[in-house]
């Protein structure tokens, strides 16, 4: 039988560990906090660089003797937090037409010959954007209680028509020195901003132009916004 010699005994070893003081714990706690808020704030700048991007393309880095037709808008203005009601009495805030490009025209129900052509080319000039028509969404904001004519109301399929009161119409949009509300077709971003008015009176010419602008917009935001809400 073996026999531990002497050598062999040592004493028990014992490992004693430091608990951390509190105040070590809610300086840590505090470093990660603050680690995690420059992550998220990261992750917010990287998805926001192609809408930040695309808008100074637009807005900033064009060739030389290029020109929009619209006219900008600065400051932009939000959609207004306000109640619309559709065709059919529902009603429907408006702010929930963000995530869409809007071209947006203002009459009244009764809609006279110039509304029903202003009608006629907003669907013209979104069915000119051929396969990125489905990120623009026509609408016709009537601007009184005047009741919209049967006869009319087939061709506004596809069209988005809301009732909302000429108070807050005239506190959101804005016409040209001299001109009324229903004399311009209006342009709102996909964040909901109008950030663009085209000149009264459109005719074929304008037209051809108001168009290459919304293809300049189109192109300008393809990396960031697509079709649908």
């Amino acid at each position: 039988m073996s026999r531990t010699s002497p050598q062999d005994d040592h004493p028990l070893g014992l490992t004693v560990y430091t608990l951390q003081q509190p105040d070590a714990v809610a300086v840590d706690a505090q470093a990660r906090t603050r680690l995690g808020r420059w992550k998220m704030l990261a992750v917010l700048l990287v998805c926001a660089a192609p809408v930040i991007a695309s808008y100074f393309t637009y807005y900033v880095v064009r060739p030389d003797g290029r020109r929009n037709f619209g006219e900008l808008i600065d400051p932009q203005r939000p959609l207004p937090d306000a109640l619309g009601y559709g065709l059919d009495a529902k009603p429907v805030k408006l702010r929930e037409l963000k995530g869409q490009w809007l071209l947006i025209s203002v009459a009244s129900g009764a809609c006279d010959t110039a509304c029903a052509e202003r009608l006629y080319l907003q669907r013209q000039l979104r069915e000119g954007l051929g396969k990125e028509k489905d990120r623009l969404d026509w609408v016709w904001l009537v601007s009184d209680e005047a009741p919209v004519a049967e006869a009319l109301q087939p061709a506004l399929k596809g069209a988005t028509v809301l009732r909302l009161g000429s108070a807050t119409l005239s506190q959101w949009l804005q016409a040209s020195p001299g001109q009324d509300l229903s004399a311009h077709l209006y342009v709102v971003d996909p964040l909901g901003n109008w950030m663009m008015r085209f000149p009264p009176g459109l005719n074929t010419v304008g037209a051809l132009k108001a168009r290459r602008d919304l293809e300049r917009l189109m192109r300008a935001s393809t990396f960031w916004d697509h079709a649908g809400r």
